[in-house]
């Protein structure tokens, strides 16, 4: 009798084991699931021509713009993100410059973006290293105590040459540069200057179209990138999205940051996202790797694009 009570305890004792033993894997399991998940639908927001980009409508400034943007970005607790800086717009708008210090107190970095926003493409190389060079002072200044060491390519422009291209990248590793990649756009900076001039105008029903048009331009380019992505690795990878500091993307950011959320993005810093090895090139400039775009990498591949989206509103024919 008491053999079999103690054999029915250790059976019960194997029993609890073989159970808690599950317990822990499921657990690790859904650890690993929850990582992958975390990875996946992952936006690291990025944005070009600090202090200035493109027209502002009627009575706004440029530091009323980046405080709008600062403001959606924390009221939706975005991790700190990356401003690429264009010296010369402060010294075109002298108003733009209190911007710099706006930007490095809310929390927020800078980078380079090329003093005067110089195209490599058409630039000579050598133009183009010192128009780099040249906005440096101006980091250094206001970005001090940070890693400022980032750069973002004028009109995404790598070089129309191999030897060009490889001779930036030589450059940029020699002054300790990383690189901004961008593998989501959808074009945001087009919307700027029609909002301006329909601003002007009074005209509410073109800032309509122009409002729904920016919110479903952002949602195909979504489902475009996430498609070219899964059918490169299977799955998503962090995203660098290439925004502007531009009038109507302070209007609407509360509303795009909201329809991300609503597709399931979350939002990781710039250095949290390029830690994907799709970004291993832009992380250390001296490897001669493809552009680290995900267009460049079907083609790579021999991949075709998968369908996208035609706009129904040309926004540049607005308010003429």
């Amino acid at each position: 009798m008491y053999g079999g009570v103690r054999r029915q305890k250790v059976e019960w004792g194997f029993g609890m084991m073989r159970w808690c033993a599950v317990r822990v894997v499921v657990a690790v399991l859904l650890v690993c699931a929850g990582a992958v998940l975390g990875r996946a639908q992952q936006i690291a927001f990025t944005w070009d021509d600090v202090p200035a980009h493109s027209a502002m409508p009627p009575g706004e400034t440029r530091v009323g713009i980046a405080q709008k943007l600062i403001s959606a970005m924390k009221d939706s607790k975005l991790p700190p993100v990356y401003g690429f800086v264009n010296g010369v717009a402060g010294e075109r708008e002298p108003a733009s410059e209190p911007v710099f210090k706006i930007w490095r107190d809310a929390g927020f970095f800078l980078g380079n973006h090329a003093w005067s926003h110089m195209n490599l493409n058409t630039a000579k190389l050598e133009d183009w290293e010192a128009d780099v060079l040249k906005n440096e002072p101006l980091l250094e200044k206001y970005a001090a105590g940070s890693d400022w060491h980032w750069l973002r390519y004028p009109f995404l422009a790598e070089g129309d040459t191999p030897e060009k291209r490889m001779g930036a990248r030589k450059f940029l590793a020699e002054h300790g540069y990383k690189i901004a990649a961008v593998t989501m756009s959808f074009g945001d900076y087009m919307w700027n200057e029609p909002y301006a001039r329909c601003s002007a105008k009074g005209d509410t029903a073109a800032i309509a179209t122009l409002e729904s048009s920016y919110l479903d331009a952002a949602a195909s380019d979504a489902e475009f990138r996430r498609a070219m992505a899964k059918a490169l690795f299977g799955h998503d990878i962090p995203y660098v999205l290439l925004m502007h500091v531009g009038a109507f993307d302070a209007r609407m950011l509360p509303r795009l940051l909201a329809l991300y959320k609503d597709k399931g993005f979350s939002f990781v810093t710039l250095e949290e996202a390029e830690k994907d090895p799709f970004y291993k090139g832009s992380m250390d400039p001296k490897l001669d790797t493809p552009p680290d775009m995900l267009e460049g990498a079907m083609h790579a591949k021999g991949l075709p694009l998968p369908p996208r989206a035609k706009a129904d509103v040309d926004v540049n024919s607005l308010c003429r």
